[in-house]
């Protein structure tokens, strides 16, 4: 962890995942509980890429920071090695939009490949894992309008209008929704039924 002080040194922003992020220090105090101990000096630091909030603390300044908020987004081990590596590309490429779209989609057709669903278009797949109760209806509806976006920016569609930051984190959001439905739910469940019959 990085230290409380005038700058927070983190890999990455936790909004806009741009890389040795700027984060400068905006506004300090300190809480205490209600009996005056577990002291903790806070710290409010601004991203100078994207202007996004980051709070951390530490017993004190200058000592090791023992949490920051938002922390950095981390895709779950469960996940297959492919979409797992395309969704991280997303998520560090936020500060590139279209870049992040992208690879979400690839995230999204690589985790309904897995699935066997390999014919037709991402769309077609899509409506098709909803017919099969793979996904719901609804996450069918979720999926058009990332698909769209995405697709618009594989194809350089004159007519499209760039993606911004607010659709990256959309298609990010559904990739990430769309593993935890296909791969991390179900293996929680079957740890859990290993564990309660005392496997």
């Amino acid at each position: 962890m990085p230290k409380l002080q005038q700058n927070l040194v983190l890999a990455r922003c936790p909004h806009c995942s741009v890389a040795s992020p700027n984060l400068f220090k905006q506004h300090a105090f300190e809480s205490r509980d209600h009996s005056g101990s577990n002291v903790r000096q806070w710290m409010v630091y601004a991203c100078g890429s994207c202007g996004g909030a980051v709070t951390a603390w530490a017993p004190k300044f200058g000592l090791e920071v023992v949490e920051y908020f938002p922390s950095a987004k981390a895709v779950r081990d469960e996940i297959p090695e492919k979409p797992r590596a395309y969704l991280q590309q997303a998520i560090e490429s936020t500060h590139a939009p279209a870049g992040a779209v992208m690879l979400a989609a690839s995230a999204v057709d690589a985790m309904l490949k897995i699935k066997g669903y390999v014919d037709g278009s991402l769309y077609a797949r899509i409506e098709k894992a909803a017919t099969d109760h793979m996904i719901t209806d609804d996450m069918a509806k979720w999926a058009h309008d990332v698909r769209l976006d995405a697709n618009d920016q594989r194809h350089a569609d004159e007519t499209a209008t760039l993606p911004s930051s607010q659709d990256a984190l959309r298609s990010i959001d559904f990739a990430t929704a769309l593993a935890e439905i296909l791969f991390v739910l179900p293996n929680r469940v079957r740890r859990g039924i290993e564990q309660a019959s005392g496997g």
